[in-house]
């Protein structure tokens, strides 16, 4: 089965089926992780407003594009409106603020970044725990101030992150720009069938994030002074690396090249030049039948959701919560 390079947007737009996490990197370490990625050849980069580096990344991009190496036009640059942005009233102050960072004229995906909203703190990308006020989510209201973003040019395409079923039905219900993406966790362990056949179904493309089961999530709890979590270890998976093994592949390969084939468009994070390299190679190879059967076994559900925001335990008790009980 031979892999689609490009996912087809409903705008008319392509996205690039693998793209580059930068979710916890920062600084120097992005700045050489990038450099690295567009020399690899990927042109599908994904940030967001919280994780405070879209400025790093609009500093490497505006290199590339002034130096002729890459034309902003071959690039496809997804950033997202913050949770303290979920408001009618400040989707177009977020995203000028993520074109400003990103010395962007336009982003070609901006997505809401979680269906839930807080207050918003001047001068922060994410409301102080001793101030958060979670406030009423208009998906609605706040659905027409995404679709003005397109109108104005600011956006080529506009989506959500984090949202259920419901959520994204009552959007397309109603929306004059119906979702072209919906951005999940998603991964050997939490393949999210239901939700994913919903939304191809429905025209949207999906993205995964966590695609390798994020092993270094940890990291970021500790960051916040939160305990460590069990965390699967897809890569060292039995079946994972006797697959690999058979396709003399690495198992990271086969877990992204698996949800490729399954039209999922997968944005693994690393800052290591030589796995970001390993992590686009993966267009050279197919897994057969039997090969993807086993991989769909090892799916065991909601248990395994990693990133269940259970770091920001207020916004649990939103009625928009988007994950299963």
């Amino acid at each position: 089965m031979a892999a689609k390079i490009f996912m087809d947007m409903p705008s008319g737009s392509k996205m690039p089926a693998i793209g580059l996490g930068t979710f916890q990197s920062v600084e120097t370490e992005l700045e050489n992780a990038l450099n690295a990625a567009l020399e690899a050849g990927y042109r599908h980069i994904d940030t967001a407003f919280v994780y405070e580096n879209e400025v790093v990344i609009g500093r490497v991009l505006k290199q590339w594009i002034s130096s002729g190496k890459v034309k902003r036009e071959e690039l496809f640059i997804t950033t997202k409106l913050p949770i303290c942005g979920v408001h009618e009233d400040r989707v177009e102050l977020f995203i000028k603020k993520s074109l400003e960072n990103l010395q962007l004229d336009y982003i070609d995906l901006y997505l809401i970044h979680f269906p839930i909203g807080t207050n918003y703190v001047e001068g922060h990308s994410v409301t102080p725990p001793d101030q958060v006020k979670l406030e009423k989510s208009d998906h609605l209201a706040i659905w027409k101030k995404m679709e003005e973003q397109v109108e104005a040019g600011r956006a080529k395409n506009i989506g959500v992150s984090n949202f259920n079923e419901n959520q994204i039905k009552k959007i397309i219900d109603s929306a004059k720009i119906k979702p072209a993406c919906l951005q999940i966790e998603l991964h050997l362990s939490l393949q999210q069938k239901e939700l994913v056949d919903f939304c191809h179904r429905n025209g949207l493309v999906v993205v995964a994030y966590s695609p390798l089961g994020s092993p270094g999530f940890n990291t970021f709890l500790e960051s916040l002074g939160q305990e460590a979590i069990p965390l699967p270890n897809l890569l060292q998976n039995p079946d994972v690396k006797r697959i690999a093994e058979k396709h003399r592949k690495a198992s990271g390969q086969v877990m992204l090249r698996f949800l490729i084939q399954k039209n999922i468009v997968p944005i693994p994070k690393s800052v290591t030049a030589s796995r970001i390299k390993e992590n686009i190679d993966v267009f050279d190879f197919s897994l057969d039948s039997e090969d993807m059967k086993v991989l769909e076994s090892l799916d065991v559900g909601e248990r395994a959701r990693i990133f269940d925001f259970n770091f920001f335990p207020l916004l649990k008790e939103h009625p928009e919560w988007p994950f299963k009980k």
